[in-house]
């Protein structure tokens, strides 16, 4: 019998691809369901106090499903008509809500305070346009576990930002960091505390607040050169999990893991050599040793054992841009 949770795949162009039996079955959310046809999903959340209330970050703004992803509402918001790249639930205040935009859309963070009922801008410096993808996208965000004013996000192709208030104000993180190509960004709580950011040749991390980084990884030290996602294990603050691959979108990927917060990492064996670049990891609290992996053109992978072992589910789907899955 299948487990009794719910699987949310965003894709790029195909919407989302949900699954209510563990992956045994799909289905396509679509304008049945109240989301536009053809969507392009770049992100996808779920509220850590109730998960079936569930976000979606589409080119046409942000989308809310109060049923685990069955019917769908776009929600009139100030992100109304632009692209959402990027969905952040504070897991400690979870009605606090961080939707990120960019391309082809400008640049933008917005905050609500209220469970998405109002928003905010919030006042983060952005360039209006960068090399080799024109107007940039917020591909990151994280808040610091231990010090939970302190916002980090990441912009590609525009660098790392920095927020010591809680979003009111902001600093461009510049010094060792050289590549602004930023894919993903997290903060580990350690010891030591870690500030992480994955460019796209390689891994930074900073354990002094930003005032110094060193190349953890470096584009010589993985197995191969383009990581994409980093996430941190639910529950337990020194596991990692990286997803790579050999280019964008490549032609094959790995998963690798880190037990002591980055410091070393080994590569996970996949059953299926994956068709392109490993792209997103979705977890869930509830079950820490559950998860799935996606690659980029759509080869789907599922532990149950904290990445100890992985199976290939039947399904294969399109060009996929984020994971969740939730208890159902």
């Amino acid at each position: 019998m299948a487990e009794k949770i719910t699987v949310l795949v965003a894709t790029n162009g195909q919407g989302i691809m949900r699954s209510s039996d563990a992956g045994e079955s799909w289905t396509r959310v679509g304008i049945g369901q109240g989301m536009h046809g053809d969507a392009i999903v770049r992100s996808v959340a779920s509220d850590p106090a109730r998960p079936e209330v569930v976000y979606a970050g589409t080119e046409l703004g942000l989308y809310r499903s109060d049923d685990a992803g069955r019917k769908w509402a776009l929600l009139d918001t100030p992100m109304k008509g632009s692209a959402v790249w990027y969905l952040l639930i504070d897991p400690t205040s979870p009605e606090v809500i961080y939707a990120c935009t960019g391309t082809p859309t400008p640049a933008a963070i917005f905050r609500s305070d209220d469970n998405a009922k109002s928003w905010e801008k919030l006042p983060v410096p952005v360039a209006e346009s960068c090399p080799n993808v024109g107007t940039p996208r917020f591909t990151g965000l994280a808040i610091d576990p231990l010090e939970t004013q302190n916002l980090w996000a990441g912009i590609e192709v525009d660098g790392v930002r920095r927020s010591r208030d809680g979003g009111a104000t902001w600093e461009t993180v510049n010094g060792a960091i050289k590549n602004p190509d930023v894919h993903s960004i997290t903060v580990v709580a350690g010891p030591p505390k870690q500030v992480i950011v994955v460019v796209n040749n390689g891994i930074y991390t900073s354990t002094d607040d930003g005032a110094t980084w060193k190349s953890s990884l470096a584009k010589e030290d993985l197995p191969m050169g383009y990581p994409r996602f980093i996430t941190r294990k639910p529950g337990d603050p020194k596991t990692l999990f990286l997803a790579i691959g050999d280019y964008t979108p490549g032609s094959t990927g790995a998963i690798m893991r880190s037990g002591d917060a980055g410091q070393n990492w080994e590569n996970l064996t996949l059953p299926v050599q994956p068709n392109s670049s490993m792209w997103a990891i979705g977890t869930h609290e509830s079950n820490p040793d559950l998860m799935y992996a996606a690659s980029r053109y759509g080869y789907l992978y599922k532990s149950d054992d904290g990445g100890d072992s992985w199976s290939k589910e039947w399904r294969e789907l399109s060009e996929v841009m984020a994971i969740t899955w939730v208890p159902s």
